[in-house]
């Protein structure tokens, strides 16, 4: 006969060893370190940005001249927007639009842009790569919107107009 704590007690079960367990934690950390170093050996976006910009024509060039003539950038004063941030401060959503009245298909476009107040000194300026960064190419005779963001204005800064540069330029070779 079996007594009653006999009857009650729970059987203590060893617990085996599963090698597919350990199996998979190798194959798991064998593919997180191939993912890791691939992504390692490719060039980070600020060296494939610099690579670009390197090949592309700046101000003072004759071929920059030539490029930029034929470049119109304009702001959309309708669908351009202020907005104050949680931080206090104020936020702009810039939209213009960039047309290449030209005949050359553009691969790289670098653009200037900045916010100035009524003396015409600068508040806020940013720079964007706008070929490739937000169009592949601009055509020739294409006219494409742009759109970008500047935060961290102060409420009280005076924000009047606002200034498109081209600060590098590249035809499609």
């Amino acid at each position: 006969m079996l007594r009653m704590d006999e009857m009650f007690a729970t059987e203590k079960t060893k617990r085996k060893f599963n090698p597919v367990f350990l199996l998979g934690i190798v194959i798991g950390v064998a593919a997180l370190a191939a993912v890791f170093y691939y992504l390692s050996q490719k060039p980070s976006i600020e060296d494939q940005t610099q690579r670009l910009l390197d090949t592309a024509f700046k101000p003072g060039s004759p071929e920059f001249a030539e490029l930029n003539k034929d470049i119109i950038i304009a702001t959309n004063d309708n669908e351009t927007i202020e907005s104050p941030t949680g931080l206090g401060t104020i936020s702009m959503f810039i939209k213009g639009q960039i047309h290449n009245k030209g005949t050359h298909d553009i691969s790289v476009l670098e653009v200037n842009v900045s916010v100035v107040d009524r003396q015409k000194q600068v508040v806020k300026e940013r720079r964007l790569l706008f070929v490739p960064g937000q169009q592949p190419i601009l055509r020739a005779g294409e006219t494409v919107p742009v759109s970008l963001t500047l935060d961290g204005f102060s409420p009280k800064a005076e924000r009047a107009l606002i200034y498109w540069r081209v600060t590098a330029i590249k035809p499609v070779s």
